[in-house]
């Protein structure tokens, strides 16, 4: 993902197991030799943590080594282990399996302990740094969309120190953060849960890197559900100008939605009003930042974070409409949580992909082209990732994910998802061979397990116990019934 759901150089993490009424076994059950201690700081109560050494170059296993934090609930007695990832990439993981092992039904939880992790260079496992860069992107920013030349230079200057900071302040463990070693990673985690086979359920890059796990790990692979799906056939770089459109239409569907109730937010009666009182709004906060904080880039930010959940429409619009009558509390709060900071470990991760063009002209051009369709985020995502056509460090072969044969595979996808748009999904699916996908009719990122729906949940739940894929379908948003699929 170039926009992510949580926006954030060492050799050391650690391997953290939720232990006592969390997770717990007869010690005849322990799954290896693993000696359990203290937690590092700001580790949830009631966790137990351990050390799991893995090579900082897969190319030199005897080489230096680093180790992962992982955290868990559950059983070690349980018959399957569920790792998952909440994608990013550079989203922390510790914590999230509480979140899916409280949202399982019960007859799949008696079945399942589960497991997270903070990815290398993320979180609690030694997070790779870029420095100090909160004075190179100060607050309240000057308009994403360029009014000339000087103002884009500028712009492109920051984004090559950024790259620069990043370089020198990574430069041991920043060549070696790529999909491939995360998914290397796994299968060590694998090897240190005692398992023949983990299942996984990944969300958005998370799709990517357990697709990656599958394909350099079939035989170690068991039950898989990928949520939010990442085009596996693209860059990078091209799947930012797959979000840009796709986050457009979404804004459009949240302009249809207040003008449905405009007796609430007074933003117009028509999509088209509230599109236009929307964008006279950032002009507004282009010429004067609402009380010196939050200026039209940060109201992008906002915007774009909205995009993700449908059930983030309501106090959105409730902020801007009490913008509009006086009050500026809301908005002022809501874009300070939501805009952009330099996240290094998403960086990392992204920009190891070759796709990047190194000439600043070609991303000019295509995110001119990309900004005709997709006013509201072309230029916005094109900054979050120009880092990378700076970085100094040289991109990684990836791997080509289903070009070995894969278990079997289940793929969840809304349908007006922009974050990982639909057609990320039905390709995933083509190179998947044997995978199944199922298309909920909504568009909130990451919604399994996160929201009620019968007709999905059944299904994945079904297949989470038995290995039985479903078939190719559609489903209502929230909905009950499943509906034949091409996919």
């Amino acid at each position: 993902m170039v926009i992510n759901l949580a926006r954030r150089c060492a050799t050391a993490f650690v391997l953290v197991f939720l232990l006592g009424s969390f997770l717990s076994a007869p010690a005849s059950a322990q799954p290896s030799s693993l000696k359990w201690g203290e937690c590092p700081a700001g580790t949830p109560r009631q966790v137990s943590c351990a050390s799991l050494q893995v090579p900082l170059d897969y190319a030199k296993p005897d080489g230096k080594q680093i180790t992962l934090t992982v955290s868990g609930m559950g059983s070690l007695s349980s018959p399957h282990f569920l790792l998952v990832n909440p994608g990013g990439p550079g989203a922390s993981g510790l914590g999230t399996e509480k979140l899916v092992f409280s949202q399982l039904p019960q007859d799949v939880a008696q079945q399942y302990a589960v497991f997270s992790f903070d990815p290398r260079g993320i979180g609690a496992s030694t997070p790779v740094s870029c420095g100090d860069t909160s004075k190179l992107a100060p607050h309240p920013a000057s308009p994403y969309e360029p009014a000339g030349l000087p103002q884009e230079r500028k712009r492109e200057d920051l984004a090559k120190q950024i790259a620069a900071q990043c370089a020198e302040n990574g430069k041991d463990l920043l060549p070696h953060l790529t999909t491939e070693n995360a998914a290397r990673d796994m299968d060590r985690i694998r090897e240190a849960l005692g398992k023949d086979k983990i299942d996984y359920l990944g969300y958005s890059y998370g799709t990517k890197l357990g697709a990656t796990y599958a394909t350099l790990f079939p035989t170690h692979t068991g039950r898989m559900i990928l949520d939010s799906v990442v085009d596996p056939t693209v860059t990078t770089y091209q799947t930012q100008f797959q979000q840009n459109t796709a986050l457009q239409a979404r804004a459009e569907q949240l302009f249809a939605w207040t003008a449905e109730r405009d007796s609430t937010y007074h933003l117009g009666t028509t999509a088209s009003a509230v599109k236009a009182s929307w964008n006279e709004l950032r002009e507004k906060l282009a010429a004067q930042p609402a009380d010196g904080k939050t200026g039209v880039s940060e109201l992008d930010d906002l915007l774009a974070s909205a995009m993700y959940g449908d059930w983030a429409w309501p106090s959105l619009m409730q902020a801007v409409a009490s913008h509009r009558g006086g009050d500026s509390t809301g908005l002022n709060v809501a874009a300070g949580q939501a805009r952009y900071a330099v996240d290094p470990g998403q960086l990392a991760y992204n920009c190891a992909d070759a796709g990047w063009p190194r000439n600043w002209a070609t991303w000019h051009a295509d995110t001119a082209k990309s900004a005709a369709a997709a006013p509201l985020f072309a230029w916005l995502n094109s900054w979050y990732s120009a880092p990378c056509a700076f970085w100094r460090v040289p991109p990684s072969p990836e791997v080509r994910i289903g070009s070995a044969p894969v278990p079997p595979i289940l793929l969840l996808q809304g349908k007006d998802d922009a974050a990982t748009p639909l057609v990320g999904a039905q390709r995933m699916h083509r190179v998947l061979r044997g995978s199944s996908l199922l298309v909920d009719g909504g568009g909130n990122h990451a919604a399994y397990l996160n929201e009620p729906n019968p007709c999905v949940d059944d299904k994945a739940a079904h297949y989470l116990l038995t290995g039985e894929l479903p078939a190719d379908g559609t489903c209502p948003a929230g909905g009950e019934e499943a509906a034949p699929s091409g996919g």
